[in-house]
């Protein structure tokens, strides 16, 4: 299957999608707010509308990334930079302002149905979630490249399942999460740096490619 990367890659890939995936963050946010105030079936409700508009940004960034590789390679070149450049800002914000875990008091618990459109809704009003997708995904196709369509797919759907497993896994365990995260300062500083690491070696992985 030509359009799975070599195991290195993939190893690296998976990697950088267990960083993103425990890095808090909005969704992370709303998962462990609607377990805490309405239980477990609302943050798996959450989860779920927040998978749901992670299918569209994953599709529409393959689809996006692909059409540009067949129009215009040279294009492709400058999303490429762009990409990069985007990538070293996410890293730059981590260390600057540090990981978004902000938890409040337990709420009036409201409907799964709720928690689910709440999902759906902060992931497909944020813009970072598609930019990041443009800015990422495209360091592991080349110009020309036959399969880049399914390889791009293939990659969205993988990172959809690492972070859905992930995410399942702290909201069974969201109380003690929460505690472990917020009595841990340097763990949350942990995160945002390996994220920062992560985000600037695959700015660099860019940047080298574009200009062989």
């Amino acid at each position: 299957m030509d359009f799975i990367p070599s195991p290195a890659t993939l190893a690296g890939y998976t990697l950088a999608c267990v960083v993103l995936a425990l890095t808090p963050g909005p969704d992370m946010t709303l998962f462990l707010a609607r377990t805490v105030s309405g239980g477990r079936a609302h943050g798996f409700a959450a989860m779920l509308g927040a998978a749901t508009g992670l299918v569209f940004h994953a599709t529409i960034a393959a689809l996006g990334v692909s059409a540009l590789i067949a129009a215009s390679p040279s294009a492709f070149g400058v999303l490429k930079v762009g990409g990069a450049l985007y990538l070293l800002w996410l890293g730059f914000n981590a260390i600057r302002h540090g990981a978004a875990l902000r938890v409040g008091g337990p709420e009036a618990p409201g409907t799964a149905r709720g928690a689910y459109l709440a999902g759906v809704a902060i992931n497909l009003t944020n813009p970072k979630v598609i930019l990041f997708f443009i800015g990422f995904l495209p360091q592991f196709v080349t110009a020309g490249e036959p399969h880049a369509a399914a390889k791009l797919a293939f990659l969205g759907a993988w990172f959809w399942i690492i972070g859905m497993a992930l995410s399942a896994c702290i909201i069974l365990v969201a109380e003690r999460f929460i505690a472990a995260m917020r009595g841990n300062p340097r763990a949350m500083r942990a995160f945002d740096y390996c994220f920062a690491g992560l985000m600037g070696a695959f700015a660099l992985r860019l940047v080298t490619a574009t200009a062989r």
